[in-house]
């Protein structure tokens, strides 16, 4: 047998325009997890679609266990042992999980498809990777942890000797991540390859064996996971030297508060109650807490996304109200939401119109609301420049981007709206290391200038390193207030658990 079980040699392939893979490699052994890792517009993702038959590679060969092969759909690949779980989950919404997983290869009795024999194959599917999930479950009803469940059985199904996984943690918990990692764990000793990629190099430092970088397009270099440190690998991704992952603080938060939140208190009495903190202004406020905190619902209604039973904004000391968003924008504030791909962006709409998507009535620039694309196209122009948005044109399609320039055109629509309190949820999620270090940059450039920032973030070292304070939540409650510089991930992980311990205490 092949020392290697997957032999990607020499891969390139090109787009008008750009080369997005030039000449690269990757040695996959079986019974390990190799992780494939990159900047955002490394190559990665074309890569493994050249592996899965959705692109086909300009030259280059695919050897699988020795023996050269051609994959040209995705059923090839799969008939070849390959299966793709893709950051984009797409489940059949209105079918159960059994139909998800048998979808276009239902079992036959005969001519009639075979249900029980489907039901039975599924539950012993879910059972020997300890998912607590009924098969006759809408796919619709699922969590992102449990689609993600499935679509590991499904791959499973295919008896798949290689498995991609695309950033499959992007949106887990931890505990749904160490029930991923067991479930991964068991699959090495089933003998089956698992590709990994992810921009969490914590993570990948605990469960791959082997790596691969890739940067540009290009393969940098392949190493045991054991020869090698994470800062070495941002380096390798990079092709810099980052000797911080965060930029340098040098602006002084002034004393004058910009925003007083006063006994904010949801009208769902299972979120948050009773929050009260400030933000000054040129802060960067962090908000840590573990899943189930209620933070998002915190700064969501904050923004007037979600009604509250009790509490009052006070803005540079004029009580205010964000009864909706739209009242929010008004009064001067902005929000990237979590789920910049489900709720940010606006996916067929270009770079320009989503720049301007909550500005045209205010830069029109005349009375009648005669749109002037001159005159906007410059106000376009400018912000995309300063913030560094790498994109052929402000008329490309957003979804062409990587996320990191999505998120970058995100932060412009807010700065045309003069938006002076920002607040970021999760900034960073799926972003490369790269591409987070420019966020912080533009974070702290824009305190710099005034602007306050509320940001919740599940990254600890993100929330230490760019936040000034942290305020740490709960169950809703509102346990610690650190400051940043002297704050440690054992404190804040304290403040984190302060309730839970309380009420098993008080049982």
């Amino acid at each position: 047998m092949d020392e290697y079980r997957l032999r990607m040699i020499d891969i390139t392939k090109t787009f008008p325009g750009v080369k997005a893979l030039d000449k690269v490699q990757l040695s996959v052994r079986p019974g390990t997890v190799h992780a494939l890792i990159g900047e955002n517009g490394a190559g990665k993702s074309t890569l493994m679609k050249c592996l899965y038959g959705l692109y086909r590679q300009d030259s280059g060969t695919i050897e699988i266990d020795g023996k050269q092969v051609e994959i040209s759909s995705p059923n090839e690949a799969l008939k070849l042992g390959i299966s793709m779980i893709q950051q984009e989950l797409a489940p059949i919404p209105y079918m159960n999980i059994v139909n998800n997983i048998w979808a276009g290869r239902m079992e036959k009795k005969g001519i009639i498809i075979d249900d029980a024999l489907m039901l039975k194959k599924t539950q012993k599917l879910l059972s020997e990777l300890e998912f607590n999930i009924s098969p006759k479950t809408i796919a619709g009803t699922l969590s992102v942890s449990q689609l993600q469940a499935v679509e590991i059985a499904k791959a499973v199904s295919y008896d798949s000797k290689i498995i991609v996984m695309d950033e499959p943690t992007s949106s887990l918990t931890d505990a749904e991540t160490e029930h991923l990692f067991k479930i991964i764990k068991r699959l090495k000793s089933e003998g089956r390859s698992i590709i990994y990629i992810s921009h969490k190099l914590e993570e990948i430092m605990e469960i791959a064996d082997e790596i691969t970088v890739m940067r540009d397009g290009h393969y940098v270099m392949k190493s045991s996971i054991r020869d090698i440190t994470i800062d070495g690998l941002i380096n390798l991704m990079v092709g810099r030297k980052m000797e911080d992952r965060f930029p340098p603080n040098e602006h002084i938060v002034k004393e004058e508060i910009s925003l007083e939140v006063q006994n904010f208190t949801s009208v769902n009495p299972k979120s948050f109650r009773n929050i009260n903190f400030s933000v000054r202004k040129g802060e960067i406020l962090g908000i840590g807490g573990l899943v189930g905190a209620q933070r998002t619902e915190l700064v969501e209604s904050i923004f007037g996304l979600r009604p509250i039973a009790d509490g009052k904004l006070v803005k540079y000391g004029k009580e205010i109200h964000n009864a909706n968003p739209k009242e929010a924008i008004k009064n001067g504030f902005a929000m990237l939401t979590e789920e910049r791909r489900a709720t940010g962006i606006i996916p067929m709409l270009s770079v320009f119109d989503n720049t301007m998507a909550v500005s045209y009535k205010k830069l029109c620039g005349n009375k009648i609301g005669l749109i002037d694309n001159k005159r906007l196209q410059k106000y376009v122009d400018q912000v995309v420049s300063n913030l560094n948005v790498k994109t052929p044109s402000t008329k490309t399609p957003i979804e062409n981007l990587s996320g990191g320039n999505q998120q970058k055109v995100l932060i412009c629509r807010w700065l045309l709206a003069n938006s002076d309190i920002l607040i970021l949820d999760e900034p960073t999620r799926g972003i490369d290391v790269g591409a987070k270090y420019e966020i912080y940059k533009i974070m702290r450039k824009l305190t710099s200038e005034g602007k306050s920032i509320i940001m919740v973030s599940s990254e600890m070292p993100e929330l230490i390193g760019i936040s000034d304070r942290i305020m740490v939540m709960c169950e809703g409650r509102q346990t610690g207030m650190l400051e940043a510089s002297a704050a440690t991930q054992e404190q804040v992980m304290s403040f984190a658990t302060t309730s839970s311990k309380t009420s098993r205490k008080s049982r």
